[in-house]
């Protein structure tokens, strides 16, 4: 099954909620990607631009995707944004394919 990272930023209002009640949110969300046929593989907090990551696995886009419009319509997040991941055989197998695509950039 593809993996997907997913990168958030909750609101200051979700995090006032957090405050006053602290919860381990990897059982919420591995519950919502279980749901969708996937998996939670890991769920951190961070500093930088985004308030944390998580590492998943669906059995395609779009079942990833019903899980991802569920937590973007909750209203709890600021941001949100995914990264399909690729493993190092499926880039050696589309390395091999790409020998066989012919392209012209432009202008050339």
């Amino acid at each position: 099954m593809p993996l997907y990272l997913t990168k958030f930023s909750m609101t200051p209002e979700a995090w006032a909620k957090l405050i006053k009640q602290p919860e381990d949110r990897r059982e919420a969300v591995g519950r919502l990607l279980e749901a969708a046929g996937g998996k939670l593989h890991g769920y951190w907090y961070a500093f930088g631009d985004h308030d944390g990551f998580a590492l998943g696995e669906a059995p395609d886009s779009t079942a990833m995707a019903s899980a991802l419009v569920t937590v973007a319509g909750s209203g709890a997040f600021s941001s949100l944004s995914t990264t399909v991941l690729v493993t190092v055989e499926e880039m050696l197998d589309a390395l091999g394919r790409a020998q066989r695509i012919a392209y012209r950039p432009p202008g050339g």
